[in-house]
């Protein structure tokens, strides 16, 4: 049996439920949003990774960049070590070398240096191990001509030494040979004295008509006739020789009139005559001159001394008496 529906005559119908609807967008809401969260925290993650990595990578270089600055920086440093007195266009590289080393190790001091930075260094780092390269090679090809001419400079030093002793040695000749050269020529030079013999002095009156005639007392005597052979002699060459002649009054004093001559043994001595000979190599001459006096003879001895080449060659001795009335 059925009934007729009922009818709710003059009543609100009523509303639908709404909550599943709500629920089930609030769910997808809420997973949506944990979708996105995921997405986002997986894409900040990749990204993180990527900046550890472009950090990793940007250590990395550093670390490397630092290990090669390391290196190189070594090297520049041994060159001021083992090179101190860097001079010239040396000093100057060396300076330069010094110079870029700090401006690399400023960038390498950054904590946030950037990869643009780095690179920079690391050029700069190959600029730097080309200049400590060049510096060194430089430096060893002075080197190699410095001991290049420390042995020729030790060769000349001994080809000086044995120079000098050769000097030595000619001297010492030369020396020996001016030594015998001067006792020969002393030699010849006392030979080449020349020697008087025959030695004649006669006191000569001369009478009013001018005859003259000897005589041994001296108050006639007007003059004193010296005569005298100057023998050969084969060393003496040929030219004119000065004779000097000593005469020594009865007094023991040297009659002169001032003029002096150089002796060999006796020094300085004055002379009464000089007589200039022209003598002939090898032969004998002979010598006469009358020697005069303003004053009358004294009676007594007259000593007369002959010399040559500051030597005396030969003397003789002339007495005048007193006489008397009729003599």
């Amino acid at each position: 049996m059925s009934y007729p529906a009922a009818t709710n005559s003059g009543q609100t119908p009523p509303q639908k439920d709404n909550r599943k609807l709500i629920y089930g967008i609030l769910i997808a809401a809420l997973i949506g949003t944990w979708g996105y969260i995921i997405y986002d925290k997986s894409q900040t993650k990749e990204t993180v990774m990527q900046l550890q990595g472009r950090i990793g990578n940007v250590d990395s270089a550093r670390n490397a960049i630092q290990q090669d600055f390391l290196i190189v920086s070594a090297k520049a440093d041994s060159l001021t070590q083992n090179n101190i007195q860097l001079q010239g266009d040396l000093a100057d590289k060396n300076s330069a070398i010094q110079k870029l080393k700090s401006n690399i190790g400023n960038i390498l001091k950054k904590k946030n240096a950037s990869e643009a930075e780095l690179a920079q260094a690391k050029q700069m780092i190959g600029e730097l191990n080309g200049k400590v390269d060049g510096l060194f090679a430089q430096i060893d090809q002075l080197k190699g001509e410095n001991q290049q001419l420390t042995s020729t400079n030790q060769q000349l030093n001994t080809d000086k030494t044995q120079l000098t002793a050769e000097k030595q040695g000619l001297e010492e000749n030369l020396n020996t040979t001016k030594t015998e050269k001067k006792q020969l020529e002393e030699k010849v030079d006392v030979a080449s004295t020349l020697h008087a013999s025959a030695i004649g002095i006669a006191a000569i009156k001369v009478t009013g008509g001018g005859k003259e005639k000897e005589t041994t007392t001296a108050k006639r005597a007007n003059l004193i006739r010296i005569a005298f052979n100057l023998d050969e002699n084969r060393v003496a060459p040929s030219g004119t020789k000065d004779i000097y002649v000593v005469v020594t009054g009865p007094d023991g004093k040297p009659i002169t009139e001032g003029s002096t001559f150089d002796t060999r043994e006796e020094g300085n001595k004055p002379f009464t005559s000089k007589v200039s000979v022209n003598y002939e190599q090898g032969k004998s001459a002979l010598v006469s001159f009358d020697w005069k006096q303003n004053d009358r003879y004294k009676e007594g001895d007259y000593k007369i001394e002959i010399y040559n080449n500051g030597f005396k060659i030969g003397e003789g001795v002339k007495t005048l008496k007193k006489g008397g009335l009729f003599s």
